[in-house]
């Protein structure tokens, strides 16, 4: 049969996909790799379902490859025999232990099937609860931060794993940064924590997401004309815009491409975001 690795979405049981809690509902076992995709897990599965392993809390390779290769050698007979569950917070390919049990039962249990089952990832879920909008054109780059690391460079980044916020505050505030902070994000059962102030989570945990932007970074998007006052409505309004990122000038001779943009956009019912890039 098959082994599933399942995300369950950042940690609020509510998040889980229709396809992942029915891949979930159907398995013979479930296997989780810590106490909080456990606890998410049991929303959906009763506690006979639940297969143990062990993972030990250490850096040596040597010791994580035995590990690893233990914890194939529990679940390749029951993916054999039946349909078997791996559950990971967030998506089973990023940032994941998944992966290590997929490599391991590759090299030696190549007769396993193995199929994934995507999650919501804080790498989508941090803009809703940060209120950041990505918009259209924007650079965003995703890296780890463990360690106080604080890679730089892109208009945007989404730092995983910062396990040492004042560390890595003051390098990306060096760089040029603006940065926000979420600490456990909508898990269920933790306090969500959003700021701005590294020394509010000067306590090292590793599920702390940074989200880093420069001033003015990206191009402003077409929607942007429709500010506190605007012709793009049909009035004879003065444009004025609607963010502090804008680059629009308030004259009609900047304006007018952009409205006219958007007024064939909506005309036609095109759905599309038109951006201020020209002719593009």
């Amino acid at each position: 049969m098959t082994l599933y690795g399942v995300g369950l979405g950042p940690g609020d049981a509510g998040l889980i996909t229709v396809k992942g809690r029915e891949t979930l509902e159907r398995a013979d076992v479930v296997y989780t790799p810590g106490r909080l995709s456990r606890g998410v897990a049991t929303e959906y599965v009763s506690e006979d379902q639940l297969g143990d392993l062990d993972f030990p809390m250490t850096r040596d390779e040597d010791e994580l490859r035995r590990a690893w290769k233990a914890a194939a050698s529990e679940v390749a007979p029951a993916a054999r025999e039946g349909t078997a569950a791996f559950v990971t917070l967030g998506d089973p390919n990023v940032y994941s232990t998944f992966g290590h049990l997929r490599r391991t039962l590759d090299r030696f249990h190549p007769d396993v099937d193995v199929a994934t089952i995507p999650g919501v990832s804080t790498v989508t879920a941090f803009a809703t609860a940060f209120g950041v909008e990505i918009t259209a054109g924007s650079e965003l780059v995703l890296r780890e931060a463990a360690r106080g690391a604080a890679p730089v460079g892109p208009d945007r980044l989404v730092l995983f794993k910062v396990t040492d916020v004042p560390a890595t505050h003051e390098t990306l505030v060096e760089a040029g940064y603006e940065v926000t902070y979420g600490r456990r994000l909508f898990m269920d059962g933790h306090e969500s924590i959003v700021t701005d102030d590294p020394t509010a989570l000067a306590e090292r945990d590793y599920y702390t997401v940074a989200y880093a932007e420069k001033p003015d970074a990206g191009e402003t998007p077409a929607t942007a004309a429709f500010g506190e006052e605007t012709t793009a409505d049909g009035g004879e309004r003065t444009c004025r815009t609607a963010g502090p990122r804008s680059s629009l000038d308030a004259n009609a001779s900047s304006a007018g491409p952009i409205l006219d943009q958007l007024a064939a956009a909506e005309s036609a019912g095109d759905g599309e975001a038109y951006r201020s890039g020209g002719d593009r």
